[in-house]
């Protein structure tokens, strides 16, 4: 796979590409991330990239021109799934991420400031929010959007289950996990994990999911329950 980020702040992506599963992905050649500056792209000779909204208001709006300058200098942008990461985006989830681990190439888009120009939006194939709030820039999303994906590339995790267990991978939050010490300070591992039953201990997973979801997240639970319904 190769990701390409168009983004103002490439201090802000850089060092955290580096680290942890996704590093290793890079290093190991399972993925090839570009970070591009759109801001050399701009056609002003300050290398201006943001100006005032038409129409007044607060805040200034990225230009058009030097992210689509910016796009069209990535090599197959016609082909690669291209997303812009703003709160106005549908909703990412770990079947978003799941898809998108299926592509060749993704492009994904930074915003910052005010807003993006409503132009931009043409030239993107989406637009993807990690939740409903604002953050001072799109880096972080892309670096979650990344992180998130990256994972589910085969060979990633060397451990194919893992991905497979993760909290919303069946529309649930993950079970309760246990380590050692089997006691700390009077606070005892369920005993079921310590059983060797691992029908036992498959069941009660199961059942934690249920009780932790309807307990935390009563909006998956009961999408989970109406799922099960349908299947009859």
């Amino acid at each position: 796979m190769r990701i390409d980020v168009l983004t103002l702040f490439p201090e802000m992506v850089e060092p955290v590409l580096g680290q942890s599963i996704v590093g290793r992905a890079i290093e190991e050649g399972q993925v090839e991330v570009r970070v591009v500056d759109f801001r050399e792209y701009s056609p002003d000779k300050h290398k201006k990239v943001d100006d005032m909204p038409f129409g007044g208001g607060p805040g200034m709006v990225l230009r058009v021109e030097p992210i689509v300058r910016a796009l069209r200098a990535i090599e197959g942008y016609e082909t690669a799934r291209k997303i812009i990461l703003t709160p106005q985006g549908s909703p990412y989830t770990q079947s978003t991420a799941r898809t998108l681990s299926g592509e060749k190439h993704l492009v994904l888009l930074c915003g910052h400031y005010e807003g993006i120009d409503e132009r931009v939006s043409d030239y993107f194939d989406e637009e993807v929010s990690i939740g409903d709030y604002v953050l001072t820039g799109g880096e972080i999303a892309a670096l979650a959007l990344i992180d998130s994906t990256v994972r589910l590339l085969p060979g990633v995790l060397h451990n194919a289950a893992s991905s497979d267990e993760d909290t919303f991978s069946a529309g649930l939050l993950e079970y309760p996990q246990y380590t050692r010490p089997r006691v700390f300070e009077g606070k005892s591992v369920p005993e079921v994990l310590l059983s060797g039953h691992h029908e036992a201990i498959r069941a009660w997973r199961e059942l934690e999911m249920l009780k932790r979801t309807k307990a935390r997240r009563k909006d998956l639970f009961d999408r989970h329950v109406e799922k099960r319904k349908k299947k009859g």
